[in-house]
């Protein structure tokens, strides 16, 4: 069985909270949870799946601890690693940039040959645009903690029993 290494970028906390709830959805052992402030190659290059997490700061930005481990991310060969994305926004007072560094971080890892899973619907949301729709879904599970924060479990829920099974590598049948 798989292990996942679970990274994420926080500014108020939001994100860091999300990704102890995804932690606690997994048996004990199977993910191992990094802040990517301290991350390093060798914890990538660790696991065959990935986890990424990250909020939308600003103008649809980066938080800067996602930024500057950008140059560690590039240097691991991510090639067939399986990875999934979720990311937080404020779809009312943002809503131009909706999760736009979900989008930017999802450029960034298909450059890296990454293969993403874990697409989600964009029906539930009230926002204008978003870097991180493709069609009419978001390249990963979008939370909003501060407009739809009674929505998170549930979301949370069905994300996870989408892509567990292919981030532990278990056999998928349909």
């Amino acid at each position: 069985m798989a292990k996942i290494g679970l990274f994420y970028a926080t500014d108020t906390g939001n994100t860091r909270k999300v990704a102890k709830l995804i932690k606690k959805q997994f048996d004990e052992g199977e993910v191992d949870l990094f802040n990517v402030k301290g991350a390093r190659a060798e914890n990538l290059a660790a696991y065959d799946a990935l986890i990424f997490g990250t909020p939308t700061l600003g103008d649809g930005e980066l938080p800067e601890p996602l930024t500057e481990f950008l140059p560690i991310l590039e240097s691991v060969d991510l090639s067939g690693k399986t990875v999934a994305l979720f990311g937080l926004g404020d779809q009312i007072g943002y809503p131009d940039e909706f999760v736009d560094a979900l989008g930017i971080l999802y450029k960034k890892l298909r450059k890296l040959n990454a293969r993403l899973i874990g697409g989600w619907p964009a029906e539930g949301y009230e926002f204008s645009k978003s870097k991180a729709l493709r069609e009419s879904e978001f390249v990963g599970l979008v939370l909003d903690q501060d407009n739809q924060a009674d929505l998170t479990e549930e979301r949370l829920e069905e994300w996870l029993a989408q892509v567990r099974p292919e981030l532990l590598g278990e056999t998928v049948t349909n």
